[in-house]
């Protein structure tokens, strides 16, 4: 799932290519994909698109008295190309034709789940959306000071669900909760009521560390047109059975039905090896 780096790096790129240009037409192959009518999509016809900017892992398109919301979720992507889509491109949910040239910006959608949507919103209502109003405050480039996060994440809840909650803090997901608790050296599964003070500074250091890096990473290594799957710089998820990037020692995963929880036993667990709920259910 494309979480807060891969959104931004994505915003900005796209972003800057796009902006300026006047939306010749609009189409919606995916008509699952959208998720509102009025106004319609075809209300972007002729409009300027003034820029792409992200909040949690939403993409906000701005074209001025109107903004299209896209959520990619698990397989979605929005990518910009110079060639307009076939008709027999089964992956496309939302167009955008852009006057002058051929190109377009597109939302596509791999596998058959067919989750990724787009609603348009009067620009005034996006803020007050409701998808929007639930998120919590963003987790990059300032997330809350330690204090405030502290009390945020003050559940009982295990961190690992409290990190990838959007309405905690919005923009992390399975794949970077992973890489942030091992930089912080704290248990997945350490509650939230039990984060100390000294805990929550070093775990807010590490969500800026780890998301800021990964930006960073895309901002050297990427230019358009951005591939399908973007080269994620994890050392820690799906990683497991390789030694850790700090002491060494074997990465272990716990694994779910459709996902993996990877971790350090050494510096994360105080040498303790997780339960594998596969093999958990295999023994009952």
């Amino acid at each position: 799932m494309p979480e807060l780096p891969e959104v931004e790096i994505t915003a900005r790129l796209t972003g800057a290519a796009v902006t300026g240009a006047i939306v010749e037409s609009t189409l919606s192959p995916g008509i699952n994909a959208l998720k509102t009518y009025d106004p319609p999509l075809s209300a972007l016809n002729g409009v300027e698109l003034r820029g792409i900017r992200r909040r949690g892992k939403l993409f906000l398109i701005d074209a001025g008295e109107l903004t299209l919301v896209i959520h990619l979720m698990s397989a979605g992507r929005l990518q910009l190309y110079d060639k307009r889509a076939s008709l027999k491109d089964k992956t496309s949910r939302v167009l955008l034709r852009l006057a002058g040239d051929d190109r377009e910006l597109r939302l596509r959608e791999f596998g058959t789940q067919q989750r990724a949507w787009a609603k348009l919103l009067r620009t005034r209502d996006v803020d007050s959306q409701d998808t929007i109003a639930a998120l919590g405050p963003e987790a990059w480039p300032d997330p809350p000071p330690s204090p405030q996060l502290r009390a945020a994440l003050a559940q009982p809840r295990p961190l690992y669900a409290l990190l990838r909650d959007q309405h905690v803090i919005a923009g992390i997901g399975r794949s970077w909760v992973d890489e942030i608790l091992h930089e912080a050296k704290l248990s997945p599964f350490k509650r939230g009521l039990d984060l100390n003070e000294d805990e929550a500074a070093v775990l807010r250091a590490a969500i800026i560390t780890k998301l800021g890096g990964a930006i960073d990473h895309y901002q050297q290594a990427l230019t358009l047109p951005l591939p399908d799957k973007l080269p994620l710089p994890l050392t820690v998820h799906r990683h497991n059975g390789e030694p850790c990037p700090r002491c060494g020692t074997k990465l272990e995963a716990v694994f779910y039905e459709d996902y993996v929880m990877s971790y350090c036993p050494f510096c994360q667990t105080d040498g303790k090896v997780l339960k594998d709920r596969r093999l958990s259910r295999l023994l009952k």
